[in-house]
């Protein structure tokens, strides 16, 4: 009875080091040790997942005690270009500038993500213009909402010898000589760099210098 009972309870030790793994044709047991065990469980977790390398490098940083990582995603061109988007629609509808805003519209066409500029050129964008064309020959709108009516309009009627442009390093210079003619405009028409940052234009200021900065960014 001794006897028994110690090889019971022998057997129960090494079935928690042991790990059986099962063919078609036989059973086949292998013994691993504590570190390896650990390992094979790292090991599968990372492949039940979708293994990201980042992911991967921000588990192993809390497993080490080091807590959350946070990063950032990078500035793509397509991500600017919704910053330079975003931008020229708050120039368009912002009081404290002096800038000739006629200039963001060609800014706009040519700095534009490629979602808007499929948005405007297709049925939607047309039906769009069309009903604004309408409003526009019955009822007076001001100039502030004129011009994205004009873009609009700008943006579908383009030849393909324009719209070529987008993306390309040629489009992004010229965007960049119409931003920095822009800022060159709202720095001298409000007289000093101050005024420039007053609680009424300094909305219109950051504007500016996203709408410079853009550029320069895409040309790295």
């Amino acid at each position: 009875m001794l006897t028994l009972s110690l090889s019971c309870c022998s057997s129960l030790y090494n079935n928690n080091r042991v790990l059986s793994t099962k063919g078609s044709n036989s059973h086949q047991t292998r013994a691993f040790s504590p570190p390896q065990l650990k390992q094979l469980r790292t090991k599968h977790q990372f492949s039940s997942l979708n293994y990201n390398p980042l992911r991967g490098l921000v588990m192993d940083k809390k497993i080490r005690g080091f807590g959350a990582v946070c990063y950032s995603a990078p500035l793509t061109p397509q991500n600017l270009q919704w910053v330079s988007t975003v931008s020229t629609a708050i120039l368009l509808l912002a009081k404290g500038t002096a800038i000739q805003k006629s200039f963001l519209v060609p800014l706009f066409a040519l700095q534009a993500p490629a979602a808007i500029v499929s948005w405007m050129k297709g049925e939607y964008g047309i039906w769009t213009a069309f009903l604004a064309l309408l409003v526009r020959l019955f009822f007076y709108i001001p100039g502030e909402l004129e011009l994205p009516f004009i873009a609009l309009l700008l943006v579908i009627l383009s030849p393909y010898q324009i719209t070529r442009l987008r993306g390309t390093q040629e489009g992004v210079i010229a965007s960049l000589a119409i931003a920095a003619y822009l800022a060159f405009q709202h720095f001298t028409r409000l007289g000093s760099l101050g005024k420039a940052f007053d609680q009424g234009s300094i909305l219109a200021t950051l504007a500016t210098v996203c709408v410079v900065l853009v550029p320069c960014l895409l040309l790295i």
